[in-house]
């Protein structure tokens, strides 16, 4: 009768050599990955948290000093409230975009091309879209397009100012008010007052303007207080300051006031000749006014790189880049919805908005939760945007905590200490987020 021997203690075995060779073959591929990540990732994280208890200079300890010294810093807590702000608002702005719009695109024809649409900016890079958005937010209407929107929108609901630049000549015929101007001596119905200007182009006057010599002739009646309100000043140059020449034009559109005991009595505005007129007054003395709204600066739109609107205006960039990604990502989840759970609440009475936010959101409180943490830790790290936009004067109002560790360390402040205190605190507020996502993965995959 035979007998099969147990293998020697210590003896190689068939199935023991193969083991070992694909761990060998397993270890010969995975370590060109490892040397990179130890080269690019280990040894970067490990250099900057022992530089950070160095000073400036790298030769002298000093230990926490530049944690102290980085939340007493204006700057720096400046950006880390800023970086507070992103946090906040843009995950939560984004991953509500994303599930509105996953939605919606189901209900509507061409879905497949509406979602190219939103997400080609992910193919934008931020340097690009940096550069594009910091010239949409110009503030000058012929520069920047979102004010060229904005003022034309204003301009459609509030007539603008005809002639900002007007002024009159110093002492004539009319007296400095405020922002406004008045006649410098009194008249009364009968009267005739003539106002001239200067400070406008010829050619910046409407076109409907006409020659007001004719205008300054006519004589007022008993009961009338006319006059003209003209440019005083003839192209080709000539004519007399001061008088109404034939080559002069009126000034349409101005608002006139009549002014008696300091209280506007009667208004008008002037007509192509810049004539003007006011009837039936009573008898008394008027002042003639020009009022300030005649010579109110156009609207120029939004300070969108001001320093109280910087944040939110780069914010808004950043959606119109991530706004794509929350949607494809919300609407992989919503595909693998079972769908007889839905049609369910829709055959027991159920209206859309009721299983939207008693079905659909909680089925895909994962996939949200994924979106939100992974959009939380991109904008921990955001730099470009932040650096771009922002102009230099309200660079430190925009500033968050990677664009203040540049700066620190290479941007001017040459404080490498402080800089990689900076980034060690930068890790330690992602590393949660990212450990949080990735146990979702593993949980969602067991």
């Amino acid at each position: 009768m035979s007998s099969v021997e147990a293998p020697a203690r210590g003896a190689v075995t068939p199935r023991l050599r193969a083991q070992r060779r694909k761990r060998l073959v397993a270890a010969v591929f995975v370590l060109p990955a490892l040397l990179l990540l130890g080269a690019l990732v280990l040894y970067p994280v490990i250099f900057s948290v022992g530089r950070s208890f160095f000073d400036a200079s790298g030769d002298t300890f000093v230990g926490a000093d530049n944690y102290t010294e980085m939340f007493r810093d204006p700057a720096t807590l400046k950006a880390i409230r800023n970086s507070t702000i992103w946090v906040v608002v843009a995950p939560v702005l984004l991953t509500g975009l994303g599930l509105v719009l996953a939605v919606l695109t189901e209900k509507i024809r061409w879905a497949t091309a509406f979602k190219l649409v939103l997400f080609l900016p992910m193919a934008v890079s931020f340097l690009a879209a940096g550069i594009i958005f910091r010239l949409a937010y110009e503030q000058d209407p012929e520069r920047g397009v979102i004010n060229a929107a904005v003022v034309g929108v204003h301009d459609s609901f509030s007539e603008s100012s005809p002639y900002p630049n007007a002024r009159s000549r110093d002492g004539e015929t009319l007296v400095k008010d405020g922002e406004g101007y008045r006649g410098k001596d009194a008249a009364g119905p009968g009267d005739t007052v003539n106002l001239g200007f200067v400070g406008v182009p010829p050619g910046e006057m409407p076109g409907e303007a006409k020659p007001a010599a004719d205008a300054a002739k006519s004589t007022a009646g008993q009961d009338e207080l006319r006059g003209v309100v003209w440019l005083d000043f003839t192209p080709g140059g000539g004519g007399t300051a001061g008088e109404v020449d034939a080559k002069e034009n009126g000034m349409p559109g101005m608002k006139v006031s009549a002014v008696r005991d300091g209280e506007t009595v009667a208004s008008t505005t002037t007509g192509d000749d810049g004539a003007y007129s006011f009837s039936g007054l009573d008898p008394g003395s008027y002042t003639v006014e020009v009022p300030a709204s005649n010579f109110a600066a156009p609207y120029q739109g939004v300070s969108w790189l001001g320093p109280a609107l910087i944040t939110p205006a780069i914010i808004g960039a950043y959606l119109w880049i991530w706004t794509g990604f929350a949607m494809v990502l919300i609407a992989a989840g919503l595909a693998a919805l079972p769908r007889e759970t839905l049609e369910a609440a829709r055959m027991d009475g159920a209206n859309e908005f009721q299983i939207f936010r008693k079905i659909t959101v909680p089925l895909l409180a994962p996939v949200l939760t994924v979106v939100f943490v992974t959009l939380v830790i991109n904008v921990m790290k955001v730099f470009d945007l932040v650096y771009i936009i922002a102009p230099g004067p309200v660079q430190e109002d925009a500033n968050v905590l990677a664009t203040q560790m540049w700066l620190v360390s290479f941007g001017g402040g040459n404080d490498q200490g402080l800089g990689s205190a900076l980034a060690v605190l930068l890790l330690a507020l992602v590393v949660p987020a990212m450990i949080f996502n990735i146990r979702r993965f593993r949980r969602s995959e067991s």
